[in-house]
């Protein structure tokens, strides 16, 4: 993900080639980490999102390594932020299968996989 994929003036955000509104926990810790990025390598070359301190002189990703030691032992792993936003989306959205497929890019069984708990949560 590079920063031009954040669009913080209009809440977007592009994950894999598709636009997503950026919720305000989300918002909130783009918001910090760019702060965090800004303050740490100021004078950093580097496009992606998240680097590290070897990533920053280089003009590479910070790699899967990195982001699941971050996340090592929180609560919040990447996996159930992923699921709360998917779920998240189909409340939103109407619990719209095809709409999670393509705002998520998964495939059609995936898509009703997370749509049925959000309809199930919707019904009176």
């Amino acid at each position: 993900m590079q920063l031009d994929d954040v669009d913080l003036g209009n809440r977007r955000i592009t994950v894999g080639g598709h636009v997503c509104s950026l919720d305000d926990l989300t918002r909130r810790a783009v918001l910090d980490w760019l702060d965090h990025r800004r303050s740490r390598w100021p004078n950093t070359a580097n496009h992606h999102l998240l680097i590290i301190q070897k990533t920053a002189v280089e003009l590479g990703p910070a790699g899967k390594l990195w982001t699941t030691r971050a996340t090592r032992n929180l609560t919040a792993t990447l996996e159930r932020l992923r699921v709360d936003r998917q779920l998240e989306e189909a409340l939103t959205h109407g619990a719209d299968p095809l709409h999670l497929a393509l705002v998520f890019g998964i495939d059609e069984k995936a898509a009703i996989r997370y749509a049925d708990p959000a309809r199930k949560l919707l019904e009176p």
